[in-house]
């Protein structure tokens, strides 16, 4: 274990935090808690929740009920958010620096898909649940750009009319309803 390299913590990057709770916690407010998966967040900061559209002060940071300077990349933890109602944010949504690159909903996504386990063909209009960090939304398969090899990458086939288990490819996917990628 001595000869495993810690990982890269991006600090440096804009904040990313995808929500998986929201609590509300008698004399404090409200919580958002969340794994902080790039950037710093600490309090002061405004944050920004995607695809809410709810903007915000931190108050203050804590992370196993101690408070922190700051949160960095791979810390589980709990901030208090000023006048924010927890109806108004959710699981799934993502925190972010309103100064610093804010994270904003995507109206569509080119994703890289392997299908390992599905009875029959998969073709454009198909629109399974994807799970993408917190969030669990319908994602429609607009277009299937390409087929490739699951191992090289490399293109097999252009604009396929489908896929199938054990196949490969680049599919450009439509959320119904607004989602952070």
């Amino acid at each position: 274990i001595d000869a495993i390299e810690p990982p890269v913590r991006p600090e440096n990057k804009p904040l990313r935090l995808p929500l998986q709770d929201v609590y509300k916690i008698g004399g404090i407010g409200t919580v958002p808690v969340g794994r902080v998966e790039t950037g710093i967040i600490k309090a002061g900061m405004v944050v920004t929740f995607a695809p809410s559209n709810v903007t915000t002060e931190v108050k203050s940071v804590e992370m196993h009920h101690e408070q922190l300077v700051q949160g960095v990349p791979g810390d589980n933890v709990g901030f208090n958010v000023k006048n924010v109602s927890v109806k108004e944010i959710r699981r799934g949504n993502v925190a972010s620096d309103s100064k610093n690159d804010p994270a904003k909903a995507a109206a569509s996504f080119n994703a890289q898909v392997i299908i390992l386990n599905h009875p029959g063909q998969i073709s454009a209009g198909y629109a399974p649940v994807l799970d993408c960090h917190t969030a669990h939304i319908a994602c429609k398969f607009a277009e299937l750009i390409e087929k490739i090899d699951r191992r090289t990458g490399k293109t097999m086939e252009a604009s396929p009319k489908f896929v199938k288990s054990g196949d490969a490819c680049i599919a450009k996917l439509v959320p119904s309803k607004p989602m952070c990628v």
